[in-house]
């Protein structure tokens, strides 16, 4: 691999897995994005060239393709094992709503340099662009509304639509397709505003403070679930 560790961890998701600690299932993978991404198709989860991943060079030469497919059989496994878990929730509770959660960069000039415009860079940007948005739409509001009522660093948590992201991903995109009646999946990025992106430092208190209002946001989505016919 050519790409350093912090170039690498820069693309990352790190400490992403606090935020969905207090949540009843939790699925949490430890293997980098640059081995295979698990929120791309099959066919687009190695990167192979700089164009698949915002210009970075990742390999010091093509990888083997006994490389590539024991790096896709991994996909193939992650998938399978989604499903029997969803499909095992589906079974015993008729419906639920998988929470994918994810992280973005907003100072991509440098660590001294402007971040990215507050206008299309969301403290939490949720996407929704892979479902059926009418029918989820009391379960999404309702989320999005128990998000912005919350406060961070002085002011209010900043929540919005489609922004940044639209929620393509293949997690996502995996959901709606295989339980389209059952399954809300949605897609929660959240802007790097509880770590230093560029040296990898965490601020625990500002994880801490991000986990509580994701947490807060359970028993809503339950109830909407209920509410729903």
């Amino acid at each position: 691999m050519r790409l350093s560790d912090p170039d690498r961890l820069r693309e990352e998701d790190p400490f992403t897995e606090r935020f969905i600690a207090d949540f009843p299932t939790q699925i949490i993978v430890h293997r980098s994005r640059f081995q295979v991404d698990l929120n791309r198709a099959r066919e687009a989860a190695v990167y192979r060239s700089p164009d698949q991943c915002w210009g970075l060079e990742v390999w010091q030469g093509q990888p083997a393709e006994e490389i590539v497919e024991e790096s896709l059989s991994f996909h193939d496994a992650f998938y399978s094992e989604l499903n029997h878990v969803l499909a095992n929730i589906e079974k015993r509770y008729g419906r639920f709503v998988l929470v994918d959660v994810h992280s973005y960069n907003h100072r991509r000039d440098g660590p001294e340099a402007m971040p990215t415009s507050r206008e299309v860079a969301p403290d939490i940007n949720i996407g929704t662009s892979s479902m059926d948005r009418q029918r989820w739409a009391p379960v999404v509001d309702a989320f999005i509304e128990t998000l912005r009522g919350h406060h961070f660093n002085g002011g209010p948590l900043d929540v919005r639509e489609n922004v940044s992201f639209q929620g393509k991903g293949e997690q996502t995109r995996f959901v709606h397709a295989n339980f389209p009646e059952t399954g809300c999946a949605i897609a929660v990025e959240f802007k790097k505003i509880f770590m230093d992106e560029w040296s990898g430092e965490p601020d625990w208190g500002a994880i801490e403070r991000l986990r509580a209002m994701l947490a807060s946001t359970i028993p809503v989505l339950e109830s909407a679930l209920r509410g729903m016919q």
